[in-house]
Order: C-alpha cells, then sequence, then structure tokens
C-alpha cells in the first residue's frame, strides 16, 4: 500500500512579472516644413504650411525600456524621405506668389535614430498599473536625435534629380559669401509629440503617435537666404557643374512669373526647417507574462 507524505495536491504560486522591454515596428506619413511650397500667404512655421501632396512615408524599428509604468526611454530608428515643391503652391495674390515665382523643388532620402523620453501620466489614476490588459494609454514624447539627408532638386534642362550640396548654390563655402558655410549633411533635431498605446494583451499593444522635429539647420531643402551672383559658381567649379549650379540656384522667371536677380529673397534664413510624423505602432513587451513556481515531487512510502 502506498501512503502519501503530502497532505494536498500539487499546488502553483503565481505572480504577474511585467517586463520593462519592449521590441516595436512603426510606419506612416511624413512631411517636410521649410522654405519650399507651402500655402497662401507669409511662410509660416509647423502645420499652416503643410502641404499633403507632398506626404512620404516612413518606416522604423524601436526598443524601449520601462523602470515602471508611467515611465520610458525609448531607442528609434527610422527610414524615408522628405519632398517640397514650389509648383503646388496656389497663387491667390498674395505673399505666396513670391515662392511660387521661385519655382525650386527639392526631395531627400532622410535616416534617423533618436532617444526619447516617454511619460504615462494616466498610470497615476489607474487602479492597477501593473495590469494593462485591454487599457488606453496616452503619453507624451520628447527626445533628441541625430538625422542624415542628401537634397536633391530637378534640373529644369534635363529633368534629373542632381545632389545639391556640392553645387554650393547659395555660395556656402566661397569666399565671396564668408557668412555661409557649408551645411553638413547630418545634423541635430529636438523630436516631441504625443501618443497613445492601447493594449490588446499583456504583451501587444498597438499606438498611434504624431511626432515633431525641431532642427538646427535650414538646408534640408537646400534653400535658405538670397540669390548669388551666377559668376561665382564659374570661379570656383568646373564649367560643366558650374553651368549646373547657375540652373539649380536659380528657377524663377519660369511660365511669365517675376525673374529674381542676386541679393534678392530666396529664403528665410531665421526659420529652420522641420518636418513631421503620424505613426502607427506595434510594440510586443518582452518576456511578458505569468511566471510558475511549483512542487510536484512527493515522497511516498511503502
Amino acid at each position: 500500500m502506498l501512503v502519501s507524505l503530502c497532505n494536498h495536491l500539487p499546488s502553483f504560486s503565481q505572480s504577474e512579472s511585467s517586463s520593462s522591454w519592449e521590441l516595436g515596428f512603426s510606419m506612416g506619413p511624413t512631411n517636410f516644413l521649410g522654405d519650399l511650397g507651402g500655402n497662401q500667404g507669409v511662410g509660416r512655421k509647423f502645420i499652416k504650411d503643410n502641404n499633403f501632396p507632398m506626404t512620404k512615408f516612413m518606416f522604423g524599428a524601436y526598443l524601449s525600456y520601462q523602470p515602471n509604468e508611467w515611465l520610458g526611454f525609448r531607442l528609434a530608428i527610422n527610414q524615408g524621405s522628405l519632398e517640397g515643391d514650389d509648383a503646388i503652391i496656389k497663387a491667390k495674390g498674395g505673399d505666396e506668389v513670391s515662392r511660387k515665382n521661385r519655382n525650386s523643388n527639392f526631395k531627400s532620402p532622410l535616416t534617423e535614430a533618436m532617444l526619447l523620453l516617454e511619460v504615462y501620466p494616466t498610470v497615476f489614476i489607474e487602479n492597477d498599473p501593473s495590469d494593462v490588459w485591454l487599457k488606453l494609454r496616452p503619453y507624451i514624447a520628447v527626445g533628441a536625435g541625430l538625422f542624415h539627408f542628401n537634397p536633391k532638386g530637378k534640373d529644369p534642362l534635363t529633368g534629373d534629380w542632381v545632389d545639391l550640396k556640392p553645387l554650393h548654390t547659395e555660395g556656402e563655402g566661397f569666399a565671396e559669401y564668408p557668412g555661409r558655410k557649408e551645411y553638413k549633411l547630418t545634423q541635430l533635431n529636438l523630436p516631441m509629440g504625443i501618443g497613445a498605446k492601447y493594449f490588446l494583451s499583456e504583451s501587444v499593444n498597438v499606438g498611434l503617435e504624431i511626432l515633431h522635429r525641431t532642427t538646427f539647420t535650414d538646408y534640408i531643402d537646400d534653400v535658405s537666404t538670397t540669390y548669388v551672383d551666377p559668376s561665382v559658381f564659374y570661379a570656383h567649379l568646373p564649367l560643366a557643374q558650374a553651368q549646373l549650379a547657375a540652373r539649380m540656384a536659380n528657377k524663377s522667371g519660369v511660365n511669365g512669373g517675376a525673374a529674381y536677380t542676386p541679393g534678392m529673397k530666396r529664403g528665410t534664413a531665421t526659420n529652420n526647417d522641420a518636418y513631421f510624423s503620424v505613426n502607427v505602432k506595434l510594440g510586443i513587451r518582452l518576456g511578458q507574462g505569468n511566471r510558475y513556481s511549483s512542487s510536484t515531487r512527493c515522497p511516498v512510502r511503502f
């Protein structure tokens, strides 16, 4: 006869384990906010001069760490593009006419890496912050990052897209314009935005985020200040490149519009360029789930 030394069935102790790490992916539209393009009136910062026809897409991945439920740190890497074009401006007789007559355009690939701080304020009014299932959590995100760009413009003669930085279209780096330094293609940005996550389960969430990037350059679109004397291109560049630079630097005077001359305004140097994105996100909390400890061995005696 077997006699059990255990006076109860095997037991399990259960504890919820909320992982501090999350892996995710994002995608969504992105728009440029700078000198090129815009809407009626004087060019403004942020949404007022957004051009939806110039919308491009951005894709990315991120890894975040949350020491607790109300605070998170996110490292994100994104790939996309930006574009702007004066031709899309609807001239209505206001200040926008001068920008449409400028007739310039650009497009640029974009790669960025950002470190963001996320704050989830509603956690403080939740009954059980450790339980995220079917919860909606809005958040605020701020941070700093690096981005790389390379503006290209459309040659009005050939229709080809050409790199603009080597052409020094505003005399950057030329002795004749000592105040205009060559710009770098890798720059800092300051992302800031809002978003919300909805937890489909303890480990999977979907989200929507609007993120604006302030930058420290006015040359994402290769346009910033005034027109230069085209003779400087021939003084510093090979003949074929100088001819290309002269075409790309001043495309005004097309279709009966005003032809701009050296010294006239080409861009607004007091407003740096910016861009923003609206991202749909999918996040997976790594290691999320329940942990069990059990004791199933029960000694017996005969």
